[in-house]
């Protein structure tokens, strides 16, 4: 399964549903980057992404979006092929 990399923070309801529909599908570790913990860590994920907003979720080199992003890749049956891709 590939890894998955996420950036949050500690009451992002967004973030919250996309750990779970993540959680549904199997994957049992998210590393879980807090940008109200660590702020340098904002200005890195808006750099790579070009977005503000969280959560914004990664599968391994693949950046998938934000929860509604997470939703429509399921819902087109993309999540669990880019999951286990190797």
């Amino acid at each position: 399964m590939q890894t998955v990399k996420m950036y949050t923070t500690a009451v992002c309801p967004y973030c919250i549903q996309a750990k779970r529909i993540l959680q549904s599908k199997g994957v049992t570790q998210i590393e879980e980057i807090r940008i109200d913990a660590l702020p340098q860590e904002r200005a890195k994920m808006m750099e790579i992404t070009g977005r503000r907003t969280v959560p914004q979720i990664f599968i391994g080199d693949t950046h998938v979006g934000g929860c509604d992003d997470l939703m429509a890749l399921d819902s087109r049956g993309g999540l669990m092929p880019l999951l286990g891709a190797a």
